[in-house]
């Protein structure tokens, strides 16, 4: 059994530490996925390609296939052998490197630039899998929704910074031209590393090596195992099957937001990430706020908020023309992009079993970035065979579908008072 009484509670600069970490991450999904490599991809690098949007959404998909078999796995070895930080340093320093890499990618480059984002994509989100794995031993059931919404929080400011950096390197170059905005992509990678540099060091790693089987069972296998034991859980389980519709939506929203952006509403790079820096404060403020309101209320009526809000920002979008209403529409989706994935890490926490919490974040992994193929899959084979507006109403029911499955479920905390 895993115990954790020769380290003392997790005190507010650790709970810090943990953020920082939210912080510097963001700077590869916000920067790199979200605003700029991915109108780098389909612009630049696949300049003429038909299949622009499927060709990023499949790279996307298999560093998330990936994900799904090994997620499972290495969260029971790292429970195992109480190594989730060792697991953290690795993958943040693999993510950094292959971002760095992008540097190299131009015009033509297709197979090169789409084997580096599978694995800098595969590390961000294994790295991501660990470092919410720390979430139950630094919370309670009382907080685990405001420290969560703490790290959203804090991983909103990180996008906001990090696209600042990069506003600053198109400024000083001169231009958008590509021989610029690749200047952006090593940036980041250290952006990121310097960032995470509070929670590689002072980040604890509180559970004890356990006692090891003689041989471990392959990846396959243990997903396998792991997924046969998730009924046994049922309200863990019900929820994951919302979390995974609704992610599907969120996580095309993520990959081809600034595609739509630039392709359907005419916003150019520079107003790009202009509109994306505004996202981001937004985003923190849902973060911050709907973490409070799930401790007080339940996270099902914060979910459910957020869903619906989200239903409203694909008919938004769909209908946009002008990029005064975009901008709107953007906003409001900056402020339930936070809250939902803080709200939804914090469910997790608070119906992980003790002593598993690696193996079951593992699966909220595997739920969430097999969303992450399916959803951007689709989202660009939509838009590819028909338009892009088209595709949003696939994301609007991606939505639907997750607050369908979500109001079966009693997910409402007991009431706690604050002072």
């Amino acid at each position: 059994m895993t115990t954790t009484a020769t380290i003392p509670p997790a005190n507010k600069k650790e709970i810090f530490s943990w953020c920082c970490y939210d912080f510097a991450n963001s700077s590869y999904t916000t920067v790199i996925i979200t605003v700029i490599y991915s109108t780098y991809f389909t612009k630049v690098v696949c300049q003429g390609l038909d299949a622009a949007n499927t060709l990023w959404a499949a790279a996307l998909a298999i560093s998330q296939l990936i994900v799904i078999f090994l997620g499972p796995w290495l969260g029971a070895v790292a429970d195992r052998h109480a190594c989730k930080k060792k697991f953290l340093i690795s993958l943040s320093l693999l993510c950094a490197s292959f971002t760095a890499l992008l540097y190299f990618t131009a015009p033509g480059t297709v197979w090169l630039a789409f084997a580096l984002i599978v694995v800098s994509n595969f590390a961000f989100s294994m790295g991501e899998n660990f470092c919410a794995s720390f979430l139950p031993e630094l919370s309670t059931p009382e907080t685990c929704g405001k420290i969560s919404g703490y790290g959203w929080s804090f991983g909103y400011l990180g996008g906001l910074v990090s696209l600042g950096m990069a506003l600053l390197i198109l400024k000083l170059g001169g231009s958008s031209d590509p021989s610029v905005v690749k200047n952006i992509f090593p940036a980041t990678a250290l952006f990121f590393i310097l960032a995470a540099l509070p929670t590689l060091f002072f980040l604890r790693e509180r559970a004890k090596p356990k006692s090891s089987p003689t041989t471990e069972p392959s990846a396959f296998t243990h997903l396998l195992n792991t997924l046969k034991k998730l009924p046994a859980q049922r309200t863990l389980f019900q929820f994951f099957i919302s979390f995974f519709c609704y992610m599907c939506g969120l996580c095309s929203i993520v990959a081809f937001a600034a595609i739509y952006a630039q392709t359907e509403i005419g916003f150019s790079t520079e107003q790009t990430i202009l509109l994306f820096a505004s996202l981001q404060i937004s985003s923190a403020i849902g973060a911050f706020a709907f973490g409070f309101l799930q401790d007080r209320t339940g996270a099902r009526l914060a979910l459910t908020i957020s869903l619906v809000l989200w239903i409203v920002v694909c008919l938004g979008a769909a209908f946009s023309t002008t990029q005064a209403a975009f901008f709107i529409v953007g906003n409001l989706a900056g402020i339930v992009i936070g809250s939902t994935q803080s709200a939804s890490r914090a469910v997790v926490s608070m119906l992980t079993p003790a002593g598993q919490e690696g193996e079951y974040f593992g699966l909220w992994g595997f739920f969430g970035k097999l969303a992450a193929v399916l959803g951007p899959l689709a989202f660009g084979f939509v838009a590819d065979l028909v338009h892009l507006r088209w595709a949003i109403g696939l994301v609007a029911l991606f939505f639907v579908l997750g607050l369908i499955f979500l109001q079966n479920l009693d997910l409402k905390r007991p009431s706690v008072s604050y002072s």
